[in-house]
């Protein structure tokens, strides 16, 4: 395995422009289910995250050798976390009794000519029947699976008969309602890409019945998303290093997002520890607090955007989410898929 520093300098860079490191030829493989080797570091701002994050916790290694892990999600009825490998085009599985496995391949673009380097899925979610939405970066378009035959239905892939860029995350509201991200990583070129049709970057809102709206076209870089417990405010991360900043929205009784604001800047935070880069993916506990990969690798945030620590991968983090008993956090870190047992609990658990 690579030390921290090598991984943290090879990938870093990638990171903090938004594009995912390129593959290295390793095979992805699990650790012994027996012991897992650790990583990285807990740093502690702020004595609040002992009640969130235990004194003794670790980073634990569940498996290593991606290219670029993303966007996980728990599924109570397989007791197991999928995730993306973008680059390799594959969901993986894994779980404490199975280890690691290969859960979807291809995992979003299948034919000649893909749009980019990026073939996979990105973010994933549940919706209320337990099915898997996806964040289709691959297909340029939101999808769901139908594990009759693991095909999958495009939701949207369109706003205004033009081509959505990239999908990146997604977000389901009780009400059926998918808030996503739509900026354009996953296009050979990004913003300058021949095939990309729209000219932003915009947070779009789906409806259950197939209407599409723009939230917002005020981000460069829109990426993670999330909703507070009670579904009220919307977040939006941004991975942009010059403007690292999370927006909250005011979600109305008519779906729409309103009074935008910036709920944390890691600007300052940047300058004082001397690391670099914007926010990508994020999780939600069940009291409001923020797991979000951002610089050095998971920040804790209060539900007063109030900074409490960071989780210290050591490399280019990605994303997170609550699983297992619900005080699992799963992390998903460049080449690494990564553990923490908390104190708190995921939404829903």
């Amino acid at each position: 395995m690579k030390s921290v520093r090598s991984v943290l300098i090879a990938s870093s860079l990638f990171f903090f422009i938004g594009c995912q490191p390129a593959a290295e030829p390793v095979t992805p493989t699990a650790a012994p289910e027996s012991a897992y080797e650790t990583v990285g570091s807990i740093e502690r701002a702020d004595p609040r995250l002992d009640a969130v994050v235990p004194a003794d916790a670790t980073l634990e290694v569940l498996a290593d050798g991606f290219a670029w892990s993303e966007g996980p999600v728990w599924v109570p009825s397989m007791g197991a976390v999928l995730f993306s490998d973008i680059p390799n085009n594959t969901i993986h599985s894994w779980s404490e009794d199975e280890g690691l496995g290969v859960y979807l391949r291809p995992a979003g673009f299948n034919l000649e000519n893909p749009p980019g380097e990026e073939l996979g899925t990105n973010g994933l979610f549940l919706d209320a029947d337990g099915l898997l939405l996806m964040a289709n970066h691959g297909l340029r378009g939101i999808t769901r699976l139908d594990t009759a035959n693991f095909t999958h239905k495009i939701l949207v892939d369109r706003y205004e008969g033009k081509r959505l860029n990239s999908p990146n995350d997604l977000v389901l509201r009780a009400n059926g309602d998918i808030f996503f991200t739509d900026p354009s990583y996953g296009l050979e070129g990004r913003e300058e890409s021949p095939i990309r049709e729209l000219d932003f970057n915009g947070v779009y809102r789906l409806t259950p019945n197939g209407t599409l709206s723009v939230v917002t076209r005020a981000f460069q870089n829109p990426n993670g998303i999330g909703l507070s417990p009670d579904q009220t405010i919307l977040y939006v991360a941004q991975s942009n290093g010059q403007e690292p900043v999370i927006r909250a929205y005011d979600i109305q009784a008519d779906g729409s997002a309103t009074n935008e604001r910036i709920f944390f800047d890691a600007s300052e935070l940047n300058a004082e520890t001397g690391r670099r880069g914007g926010f990508d993916g994020f999780v939600v506990d069940a009291a409001g607090n923020i797991f979000t990969s951002g610089p050095g690798g998971v920040l804790v945030l209060t539900p007063q955007g109030e900074y409490l620590g960071t989780l210290l991968t050591g490399q280019a983090t990605s994303n997170a989410t609550f699983g297992g008993d619900g005080s699992d956090l799963f992390i998903t870190a460049d080449r690494y898929l990564l553990r923490v047992r908390t104190s708190t609990r995921g939404i829903g658990f």
